[in-house]
């Protein structure tokens, strides 16, 4: 899947959540919502693109992203 592809998807899922008045708890949302309904391989390839600047992804995105970076990152 292209990484734009997973930019916009995880955009608009931010983009949902943005009417949270709590931005980190609109983050833990979009997390949630990666780890339940994204294939491990879209979400390592949103971490990939998140470690290589992270271009396009919104503010929510980026911290929900962080998270689930480190989380792979200490699995491994």
């Amino acid at each position: 899947m292209h990484s734009e592809y997973l930019v916009r998807m995880a955009n608009d899922i931010a983009n949902f959540f943005a009417a949270e008045p709590d931005k980190e708890e609109a983050a833990r949302n979009v997390l949630a919502h990666f780890k339940r309904f994204w294939d491990p391989r879209m979400r390592a390839q949103i971490v990939a693109h998140y470690r290589a600047g992270g271009a396009g992804l919104h503010e929510i995105v980026m911290k929900a992203v962080a998270q689930l970076a480190e989380e792979s990152a200490a699995k491994q």
